[in-house]
This record gives C-alpha cells, sequence and structure tokens, in this order.
C-alpha cells in the first residue's frame, strides 16, 4: 500500500465536484499519490464543455442556489473547477474514465476531455487503484 488517495467520482453536482477535486490536490500537495475514477454523473462532466454544467446539489433552485454559490466563491478567490482540474493535473494527479459507463451513456472517447484522462477502464482499475491506496473515497 502506497501513500496514495483514489475517489471515486459518482456525482456530477457542482458541490460534489468541488470536493473531490479539492480533497485530492490537498493530498497530491502533501506529496501523497491521488487518483480520480470518474463514472456515471461525474463522468459526464468531463465530456467537452459540460464541466460547469452541473447542478449545484440539493441546494439548486432552478439554478439560483449556482448562482449565489458561484457568486459568494467568486468573492472568497475560489478557484474554478477547469482550474481545479488543471492543478490536479499539474501536481501529477491521474484521472481514470470509466468505460462501462461509456457504454452505457453512449460516451465515445472523442466526447471527452482527452488532455484531462490518463487512463480508460472498467471496475479493474479501479479496484488496481484502491487496494495500493491508504484512502478510498466515494462522492
Amino acid at each position: 500500500m502506497t501513500d496514495k488517495a483514489t475517489i471515486v467520482v459518482h456525482s456530477g453536482d457542482m458541490d460534489k465536484l468541488y470536493s473531490a477535486l479539492i480533497i485530492s490536490t490537498g493530498a497530491l500537495s502533501m506529496g501523497m499519490e491521488a487518483s480520480l475514477y470518474f463514472t456515471f454523473w461525474g463522468l459526464e462532466r468531463l465530456v467537452k464543455g459540460k464541466l460547469e454544467k452541473g447542478p449545484l446539489s440539493k441546494m439548486h433552485l432552478l439554478g439560483l442556489g449556482k448562482w449565489m454559490v458561484r457568486r459568494r466563491m467568486k468573492a472568497a478567490n475560489v478557484a474554478s473547477l477547469e482550474r481545479l482540474l488543471q492543478d490536479f493535473k499539474e501536481l501529477g494527479g491521474k484521472i481514470i474514465a470509466c468505460e462501462m459507463t461509456m457504454e452505457i451513456m453512449g460516451i465515445r472517447r472523442e466526447d471527452l476531455r482527452e488532455d484531462l484522462i490518463d487512463e480508460y477502464g472498467a471496475v479493474g482499475a479501479y479496484i488496481q487503484e484502491a487496494r495500493e491506496s491508504n484512502i478510498t473515497l466515494f462522492i
């Protein structure tokens, strides 16, 4: 087992994406390895042009909640999802796209942000990452 964090990114909700990226980037900045396994609605956020398109979560309120949270985040100088993803990659983070989800949801490789994805894999790819990790999370 290595000093590593592996996170399943199942949700495409904005607040959950922020949580996954902040935790994993924090792990990387502390000298750990980190990998994100994007599946189902989380994987939809890696489709070209859809990173910022997901709902906020329970407080979406027909878009008003997301607008309010974005405004408060901007005032607090919180990085965008795009910036967090770039930081994650620059620090050596690994992104795995779930092939089963791609098949089920009709997502093709060319639909995805290939600049972010390191590997395409099924559940075995996640299990291998988790097996080597001392922190595993499901977000």
